[in-house]
């Protein structure tokens, strides 16, 4: 619940003027969590409740929610399945966790249908191939939806030295992802950018990929 109300509280902060952009550095992660049973290391889906207070009491109207842990974020993408006021990207290892889930044809349904992104990437993408992705997919995609907020579910798991994943990103790799965000916040909602913490196993790489983003 602590972790919940962490990036329900950066919300707050960003949504109200007091700051232009929040980092909810919570633990446990909360991406897989489902609306009626937990699972992933995750209880509640932080960035789901979260998006709920932005839409319910401070009045967004489109919110975009990417999500970069290497895991797919199964939770975040059902609750907001048919629903277009919330843009979900998600960009992660293809067919790693959970199984079934993070296909490419996986769009979302009724209202939703088109609101739903998965950009499943091959192991060993790393910085060059996840900078294509957000040149050519991710960015121009958050452009066009034009969100009142930007929110990313952001899991340090695909670095170079994570033992749960092969993705081999960088602190460049990282760093280049949150600058493209921050530039589609400038341009589409006065800066208004929430980062909500997901996975990262490696202890001795993890922290400076957080840090890199912040």
């Amino acid at each position: 619940r602590l972790a919940a109300g962490g990036t329900i509280a950066a919300v707050d902060a960003v949504m109200t003027g007091r700051v232009d952009k929040a980092y909810a550095l919570n633990r446990p992660p909360g991406h897989h969590a489902m609306a009626d049973e937990g699972m992933g290391f995750c209880v509640y889906n932080n960035a789901v409740v979260a998006a709920h207070q932005a839409l319910g009491l401070h009045g967004a109207e489109r919110i975009l929610i990417l999500d970069w842990d290497v895991h797919h974020g199964n939770g975040t993408q059902a609750a907001f399945w048919s629903d277009p006021r919330v843009l979900f990207i998600s960009v992660h290892q293809d067919d790693l966790y959970p199984a079934g889930w993070g296909a490419a044809d996986q769009v979302g349904i009724r209202e939703g249908e088109g609101f739903t992104v998965n950009v499943p990437l091959p192991a060993g993408t790393g910085n060059r191939g996840y900078a294509e992705a957000f040149a050519t997919i991710v960015v121009p995609i958050s452009r066009q939806y034009s969100p009142d907020l930007v929110m990313i579910s952001a899991g340090q798991d695909a670095s170079v030295f994570d033992p749960l994943a092969r993705m081999s990103l960088t602190l460049a790799g990282y760093r280049a992802m949150a600058g493209a965000m921050m530039a589609v916040a400038a341009d589409c909602c006065a800066s208004k950018l929430i980062v909500t913490q997901e996975g990262g196993y490696a202890p001795n790489y993890a922290p400076y990929c957080s840090a890199t983003i912040a």
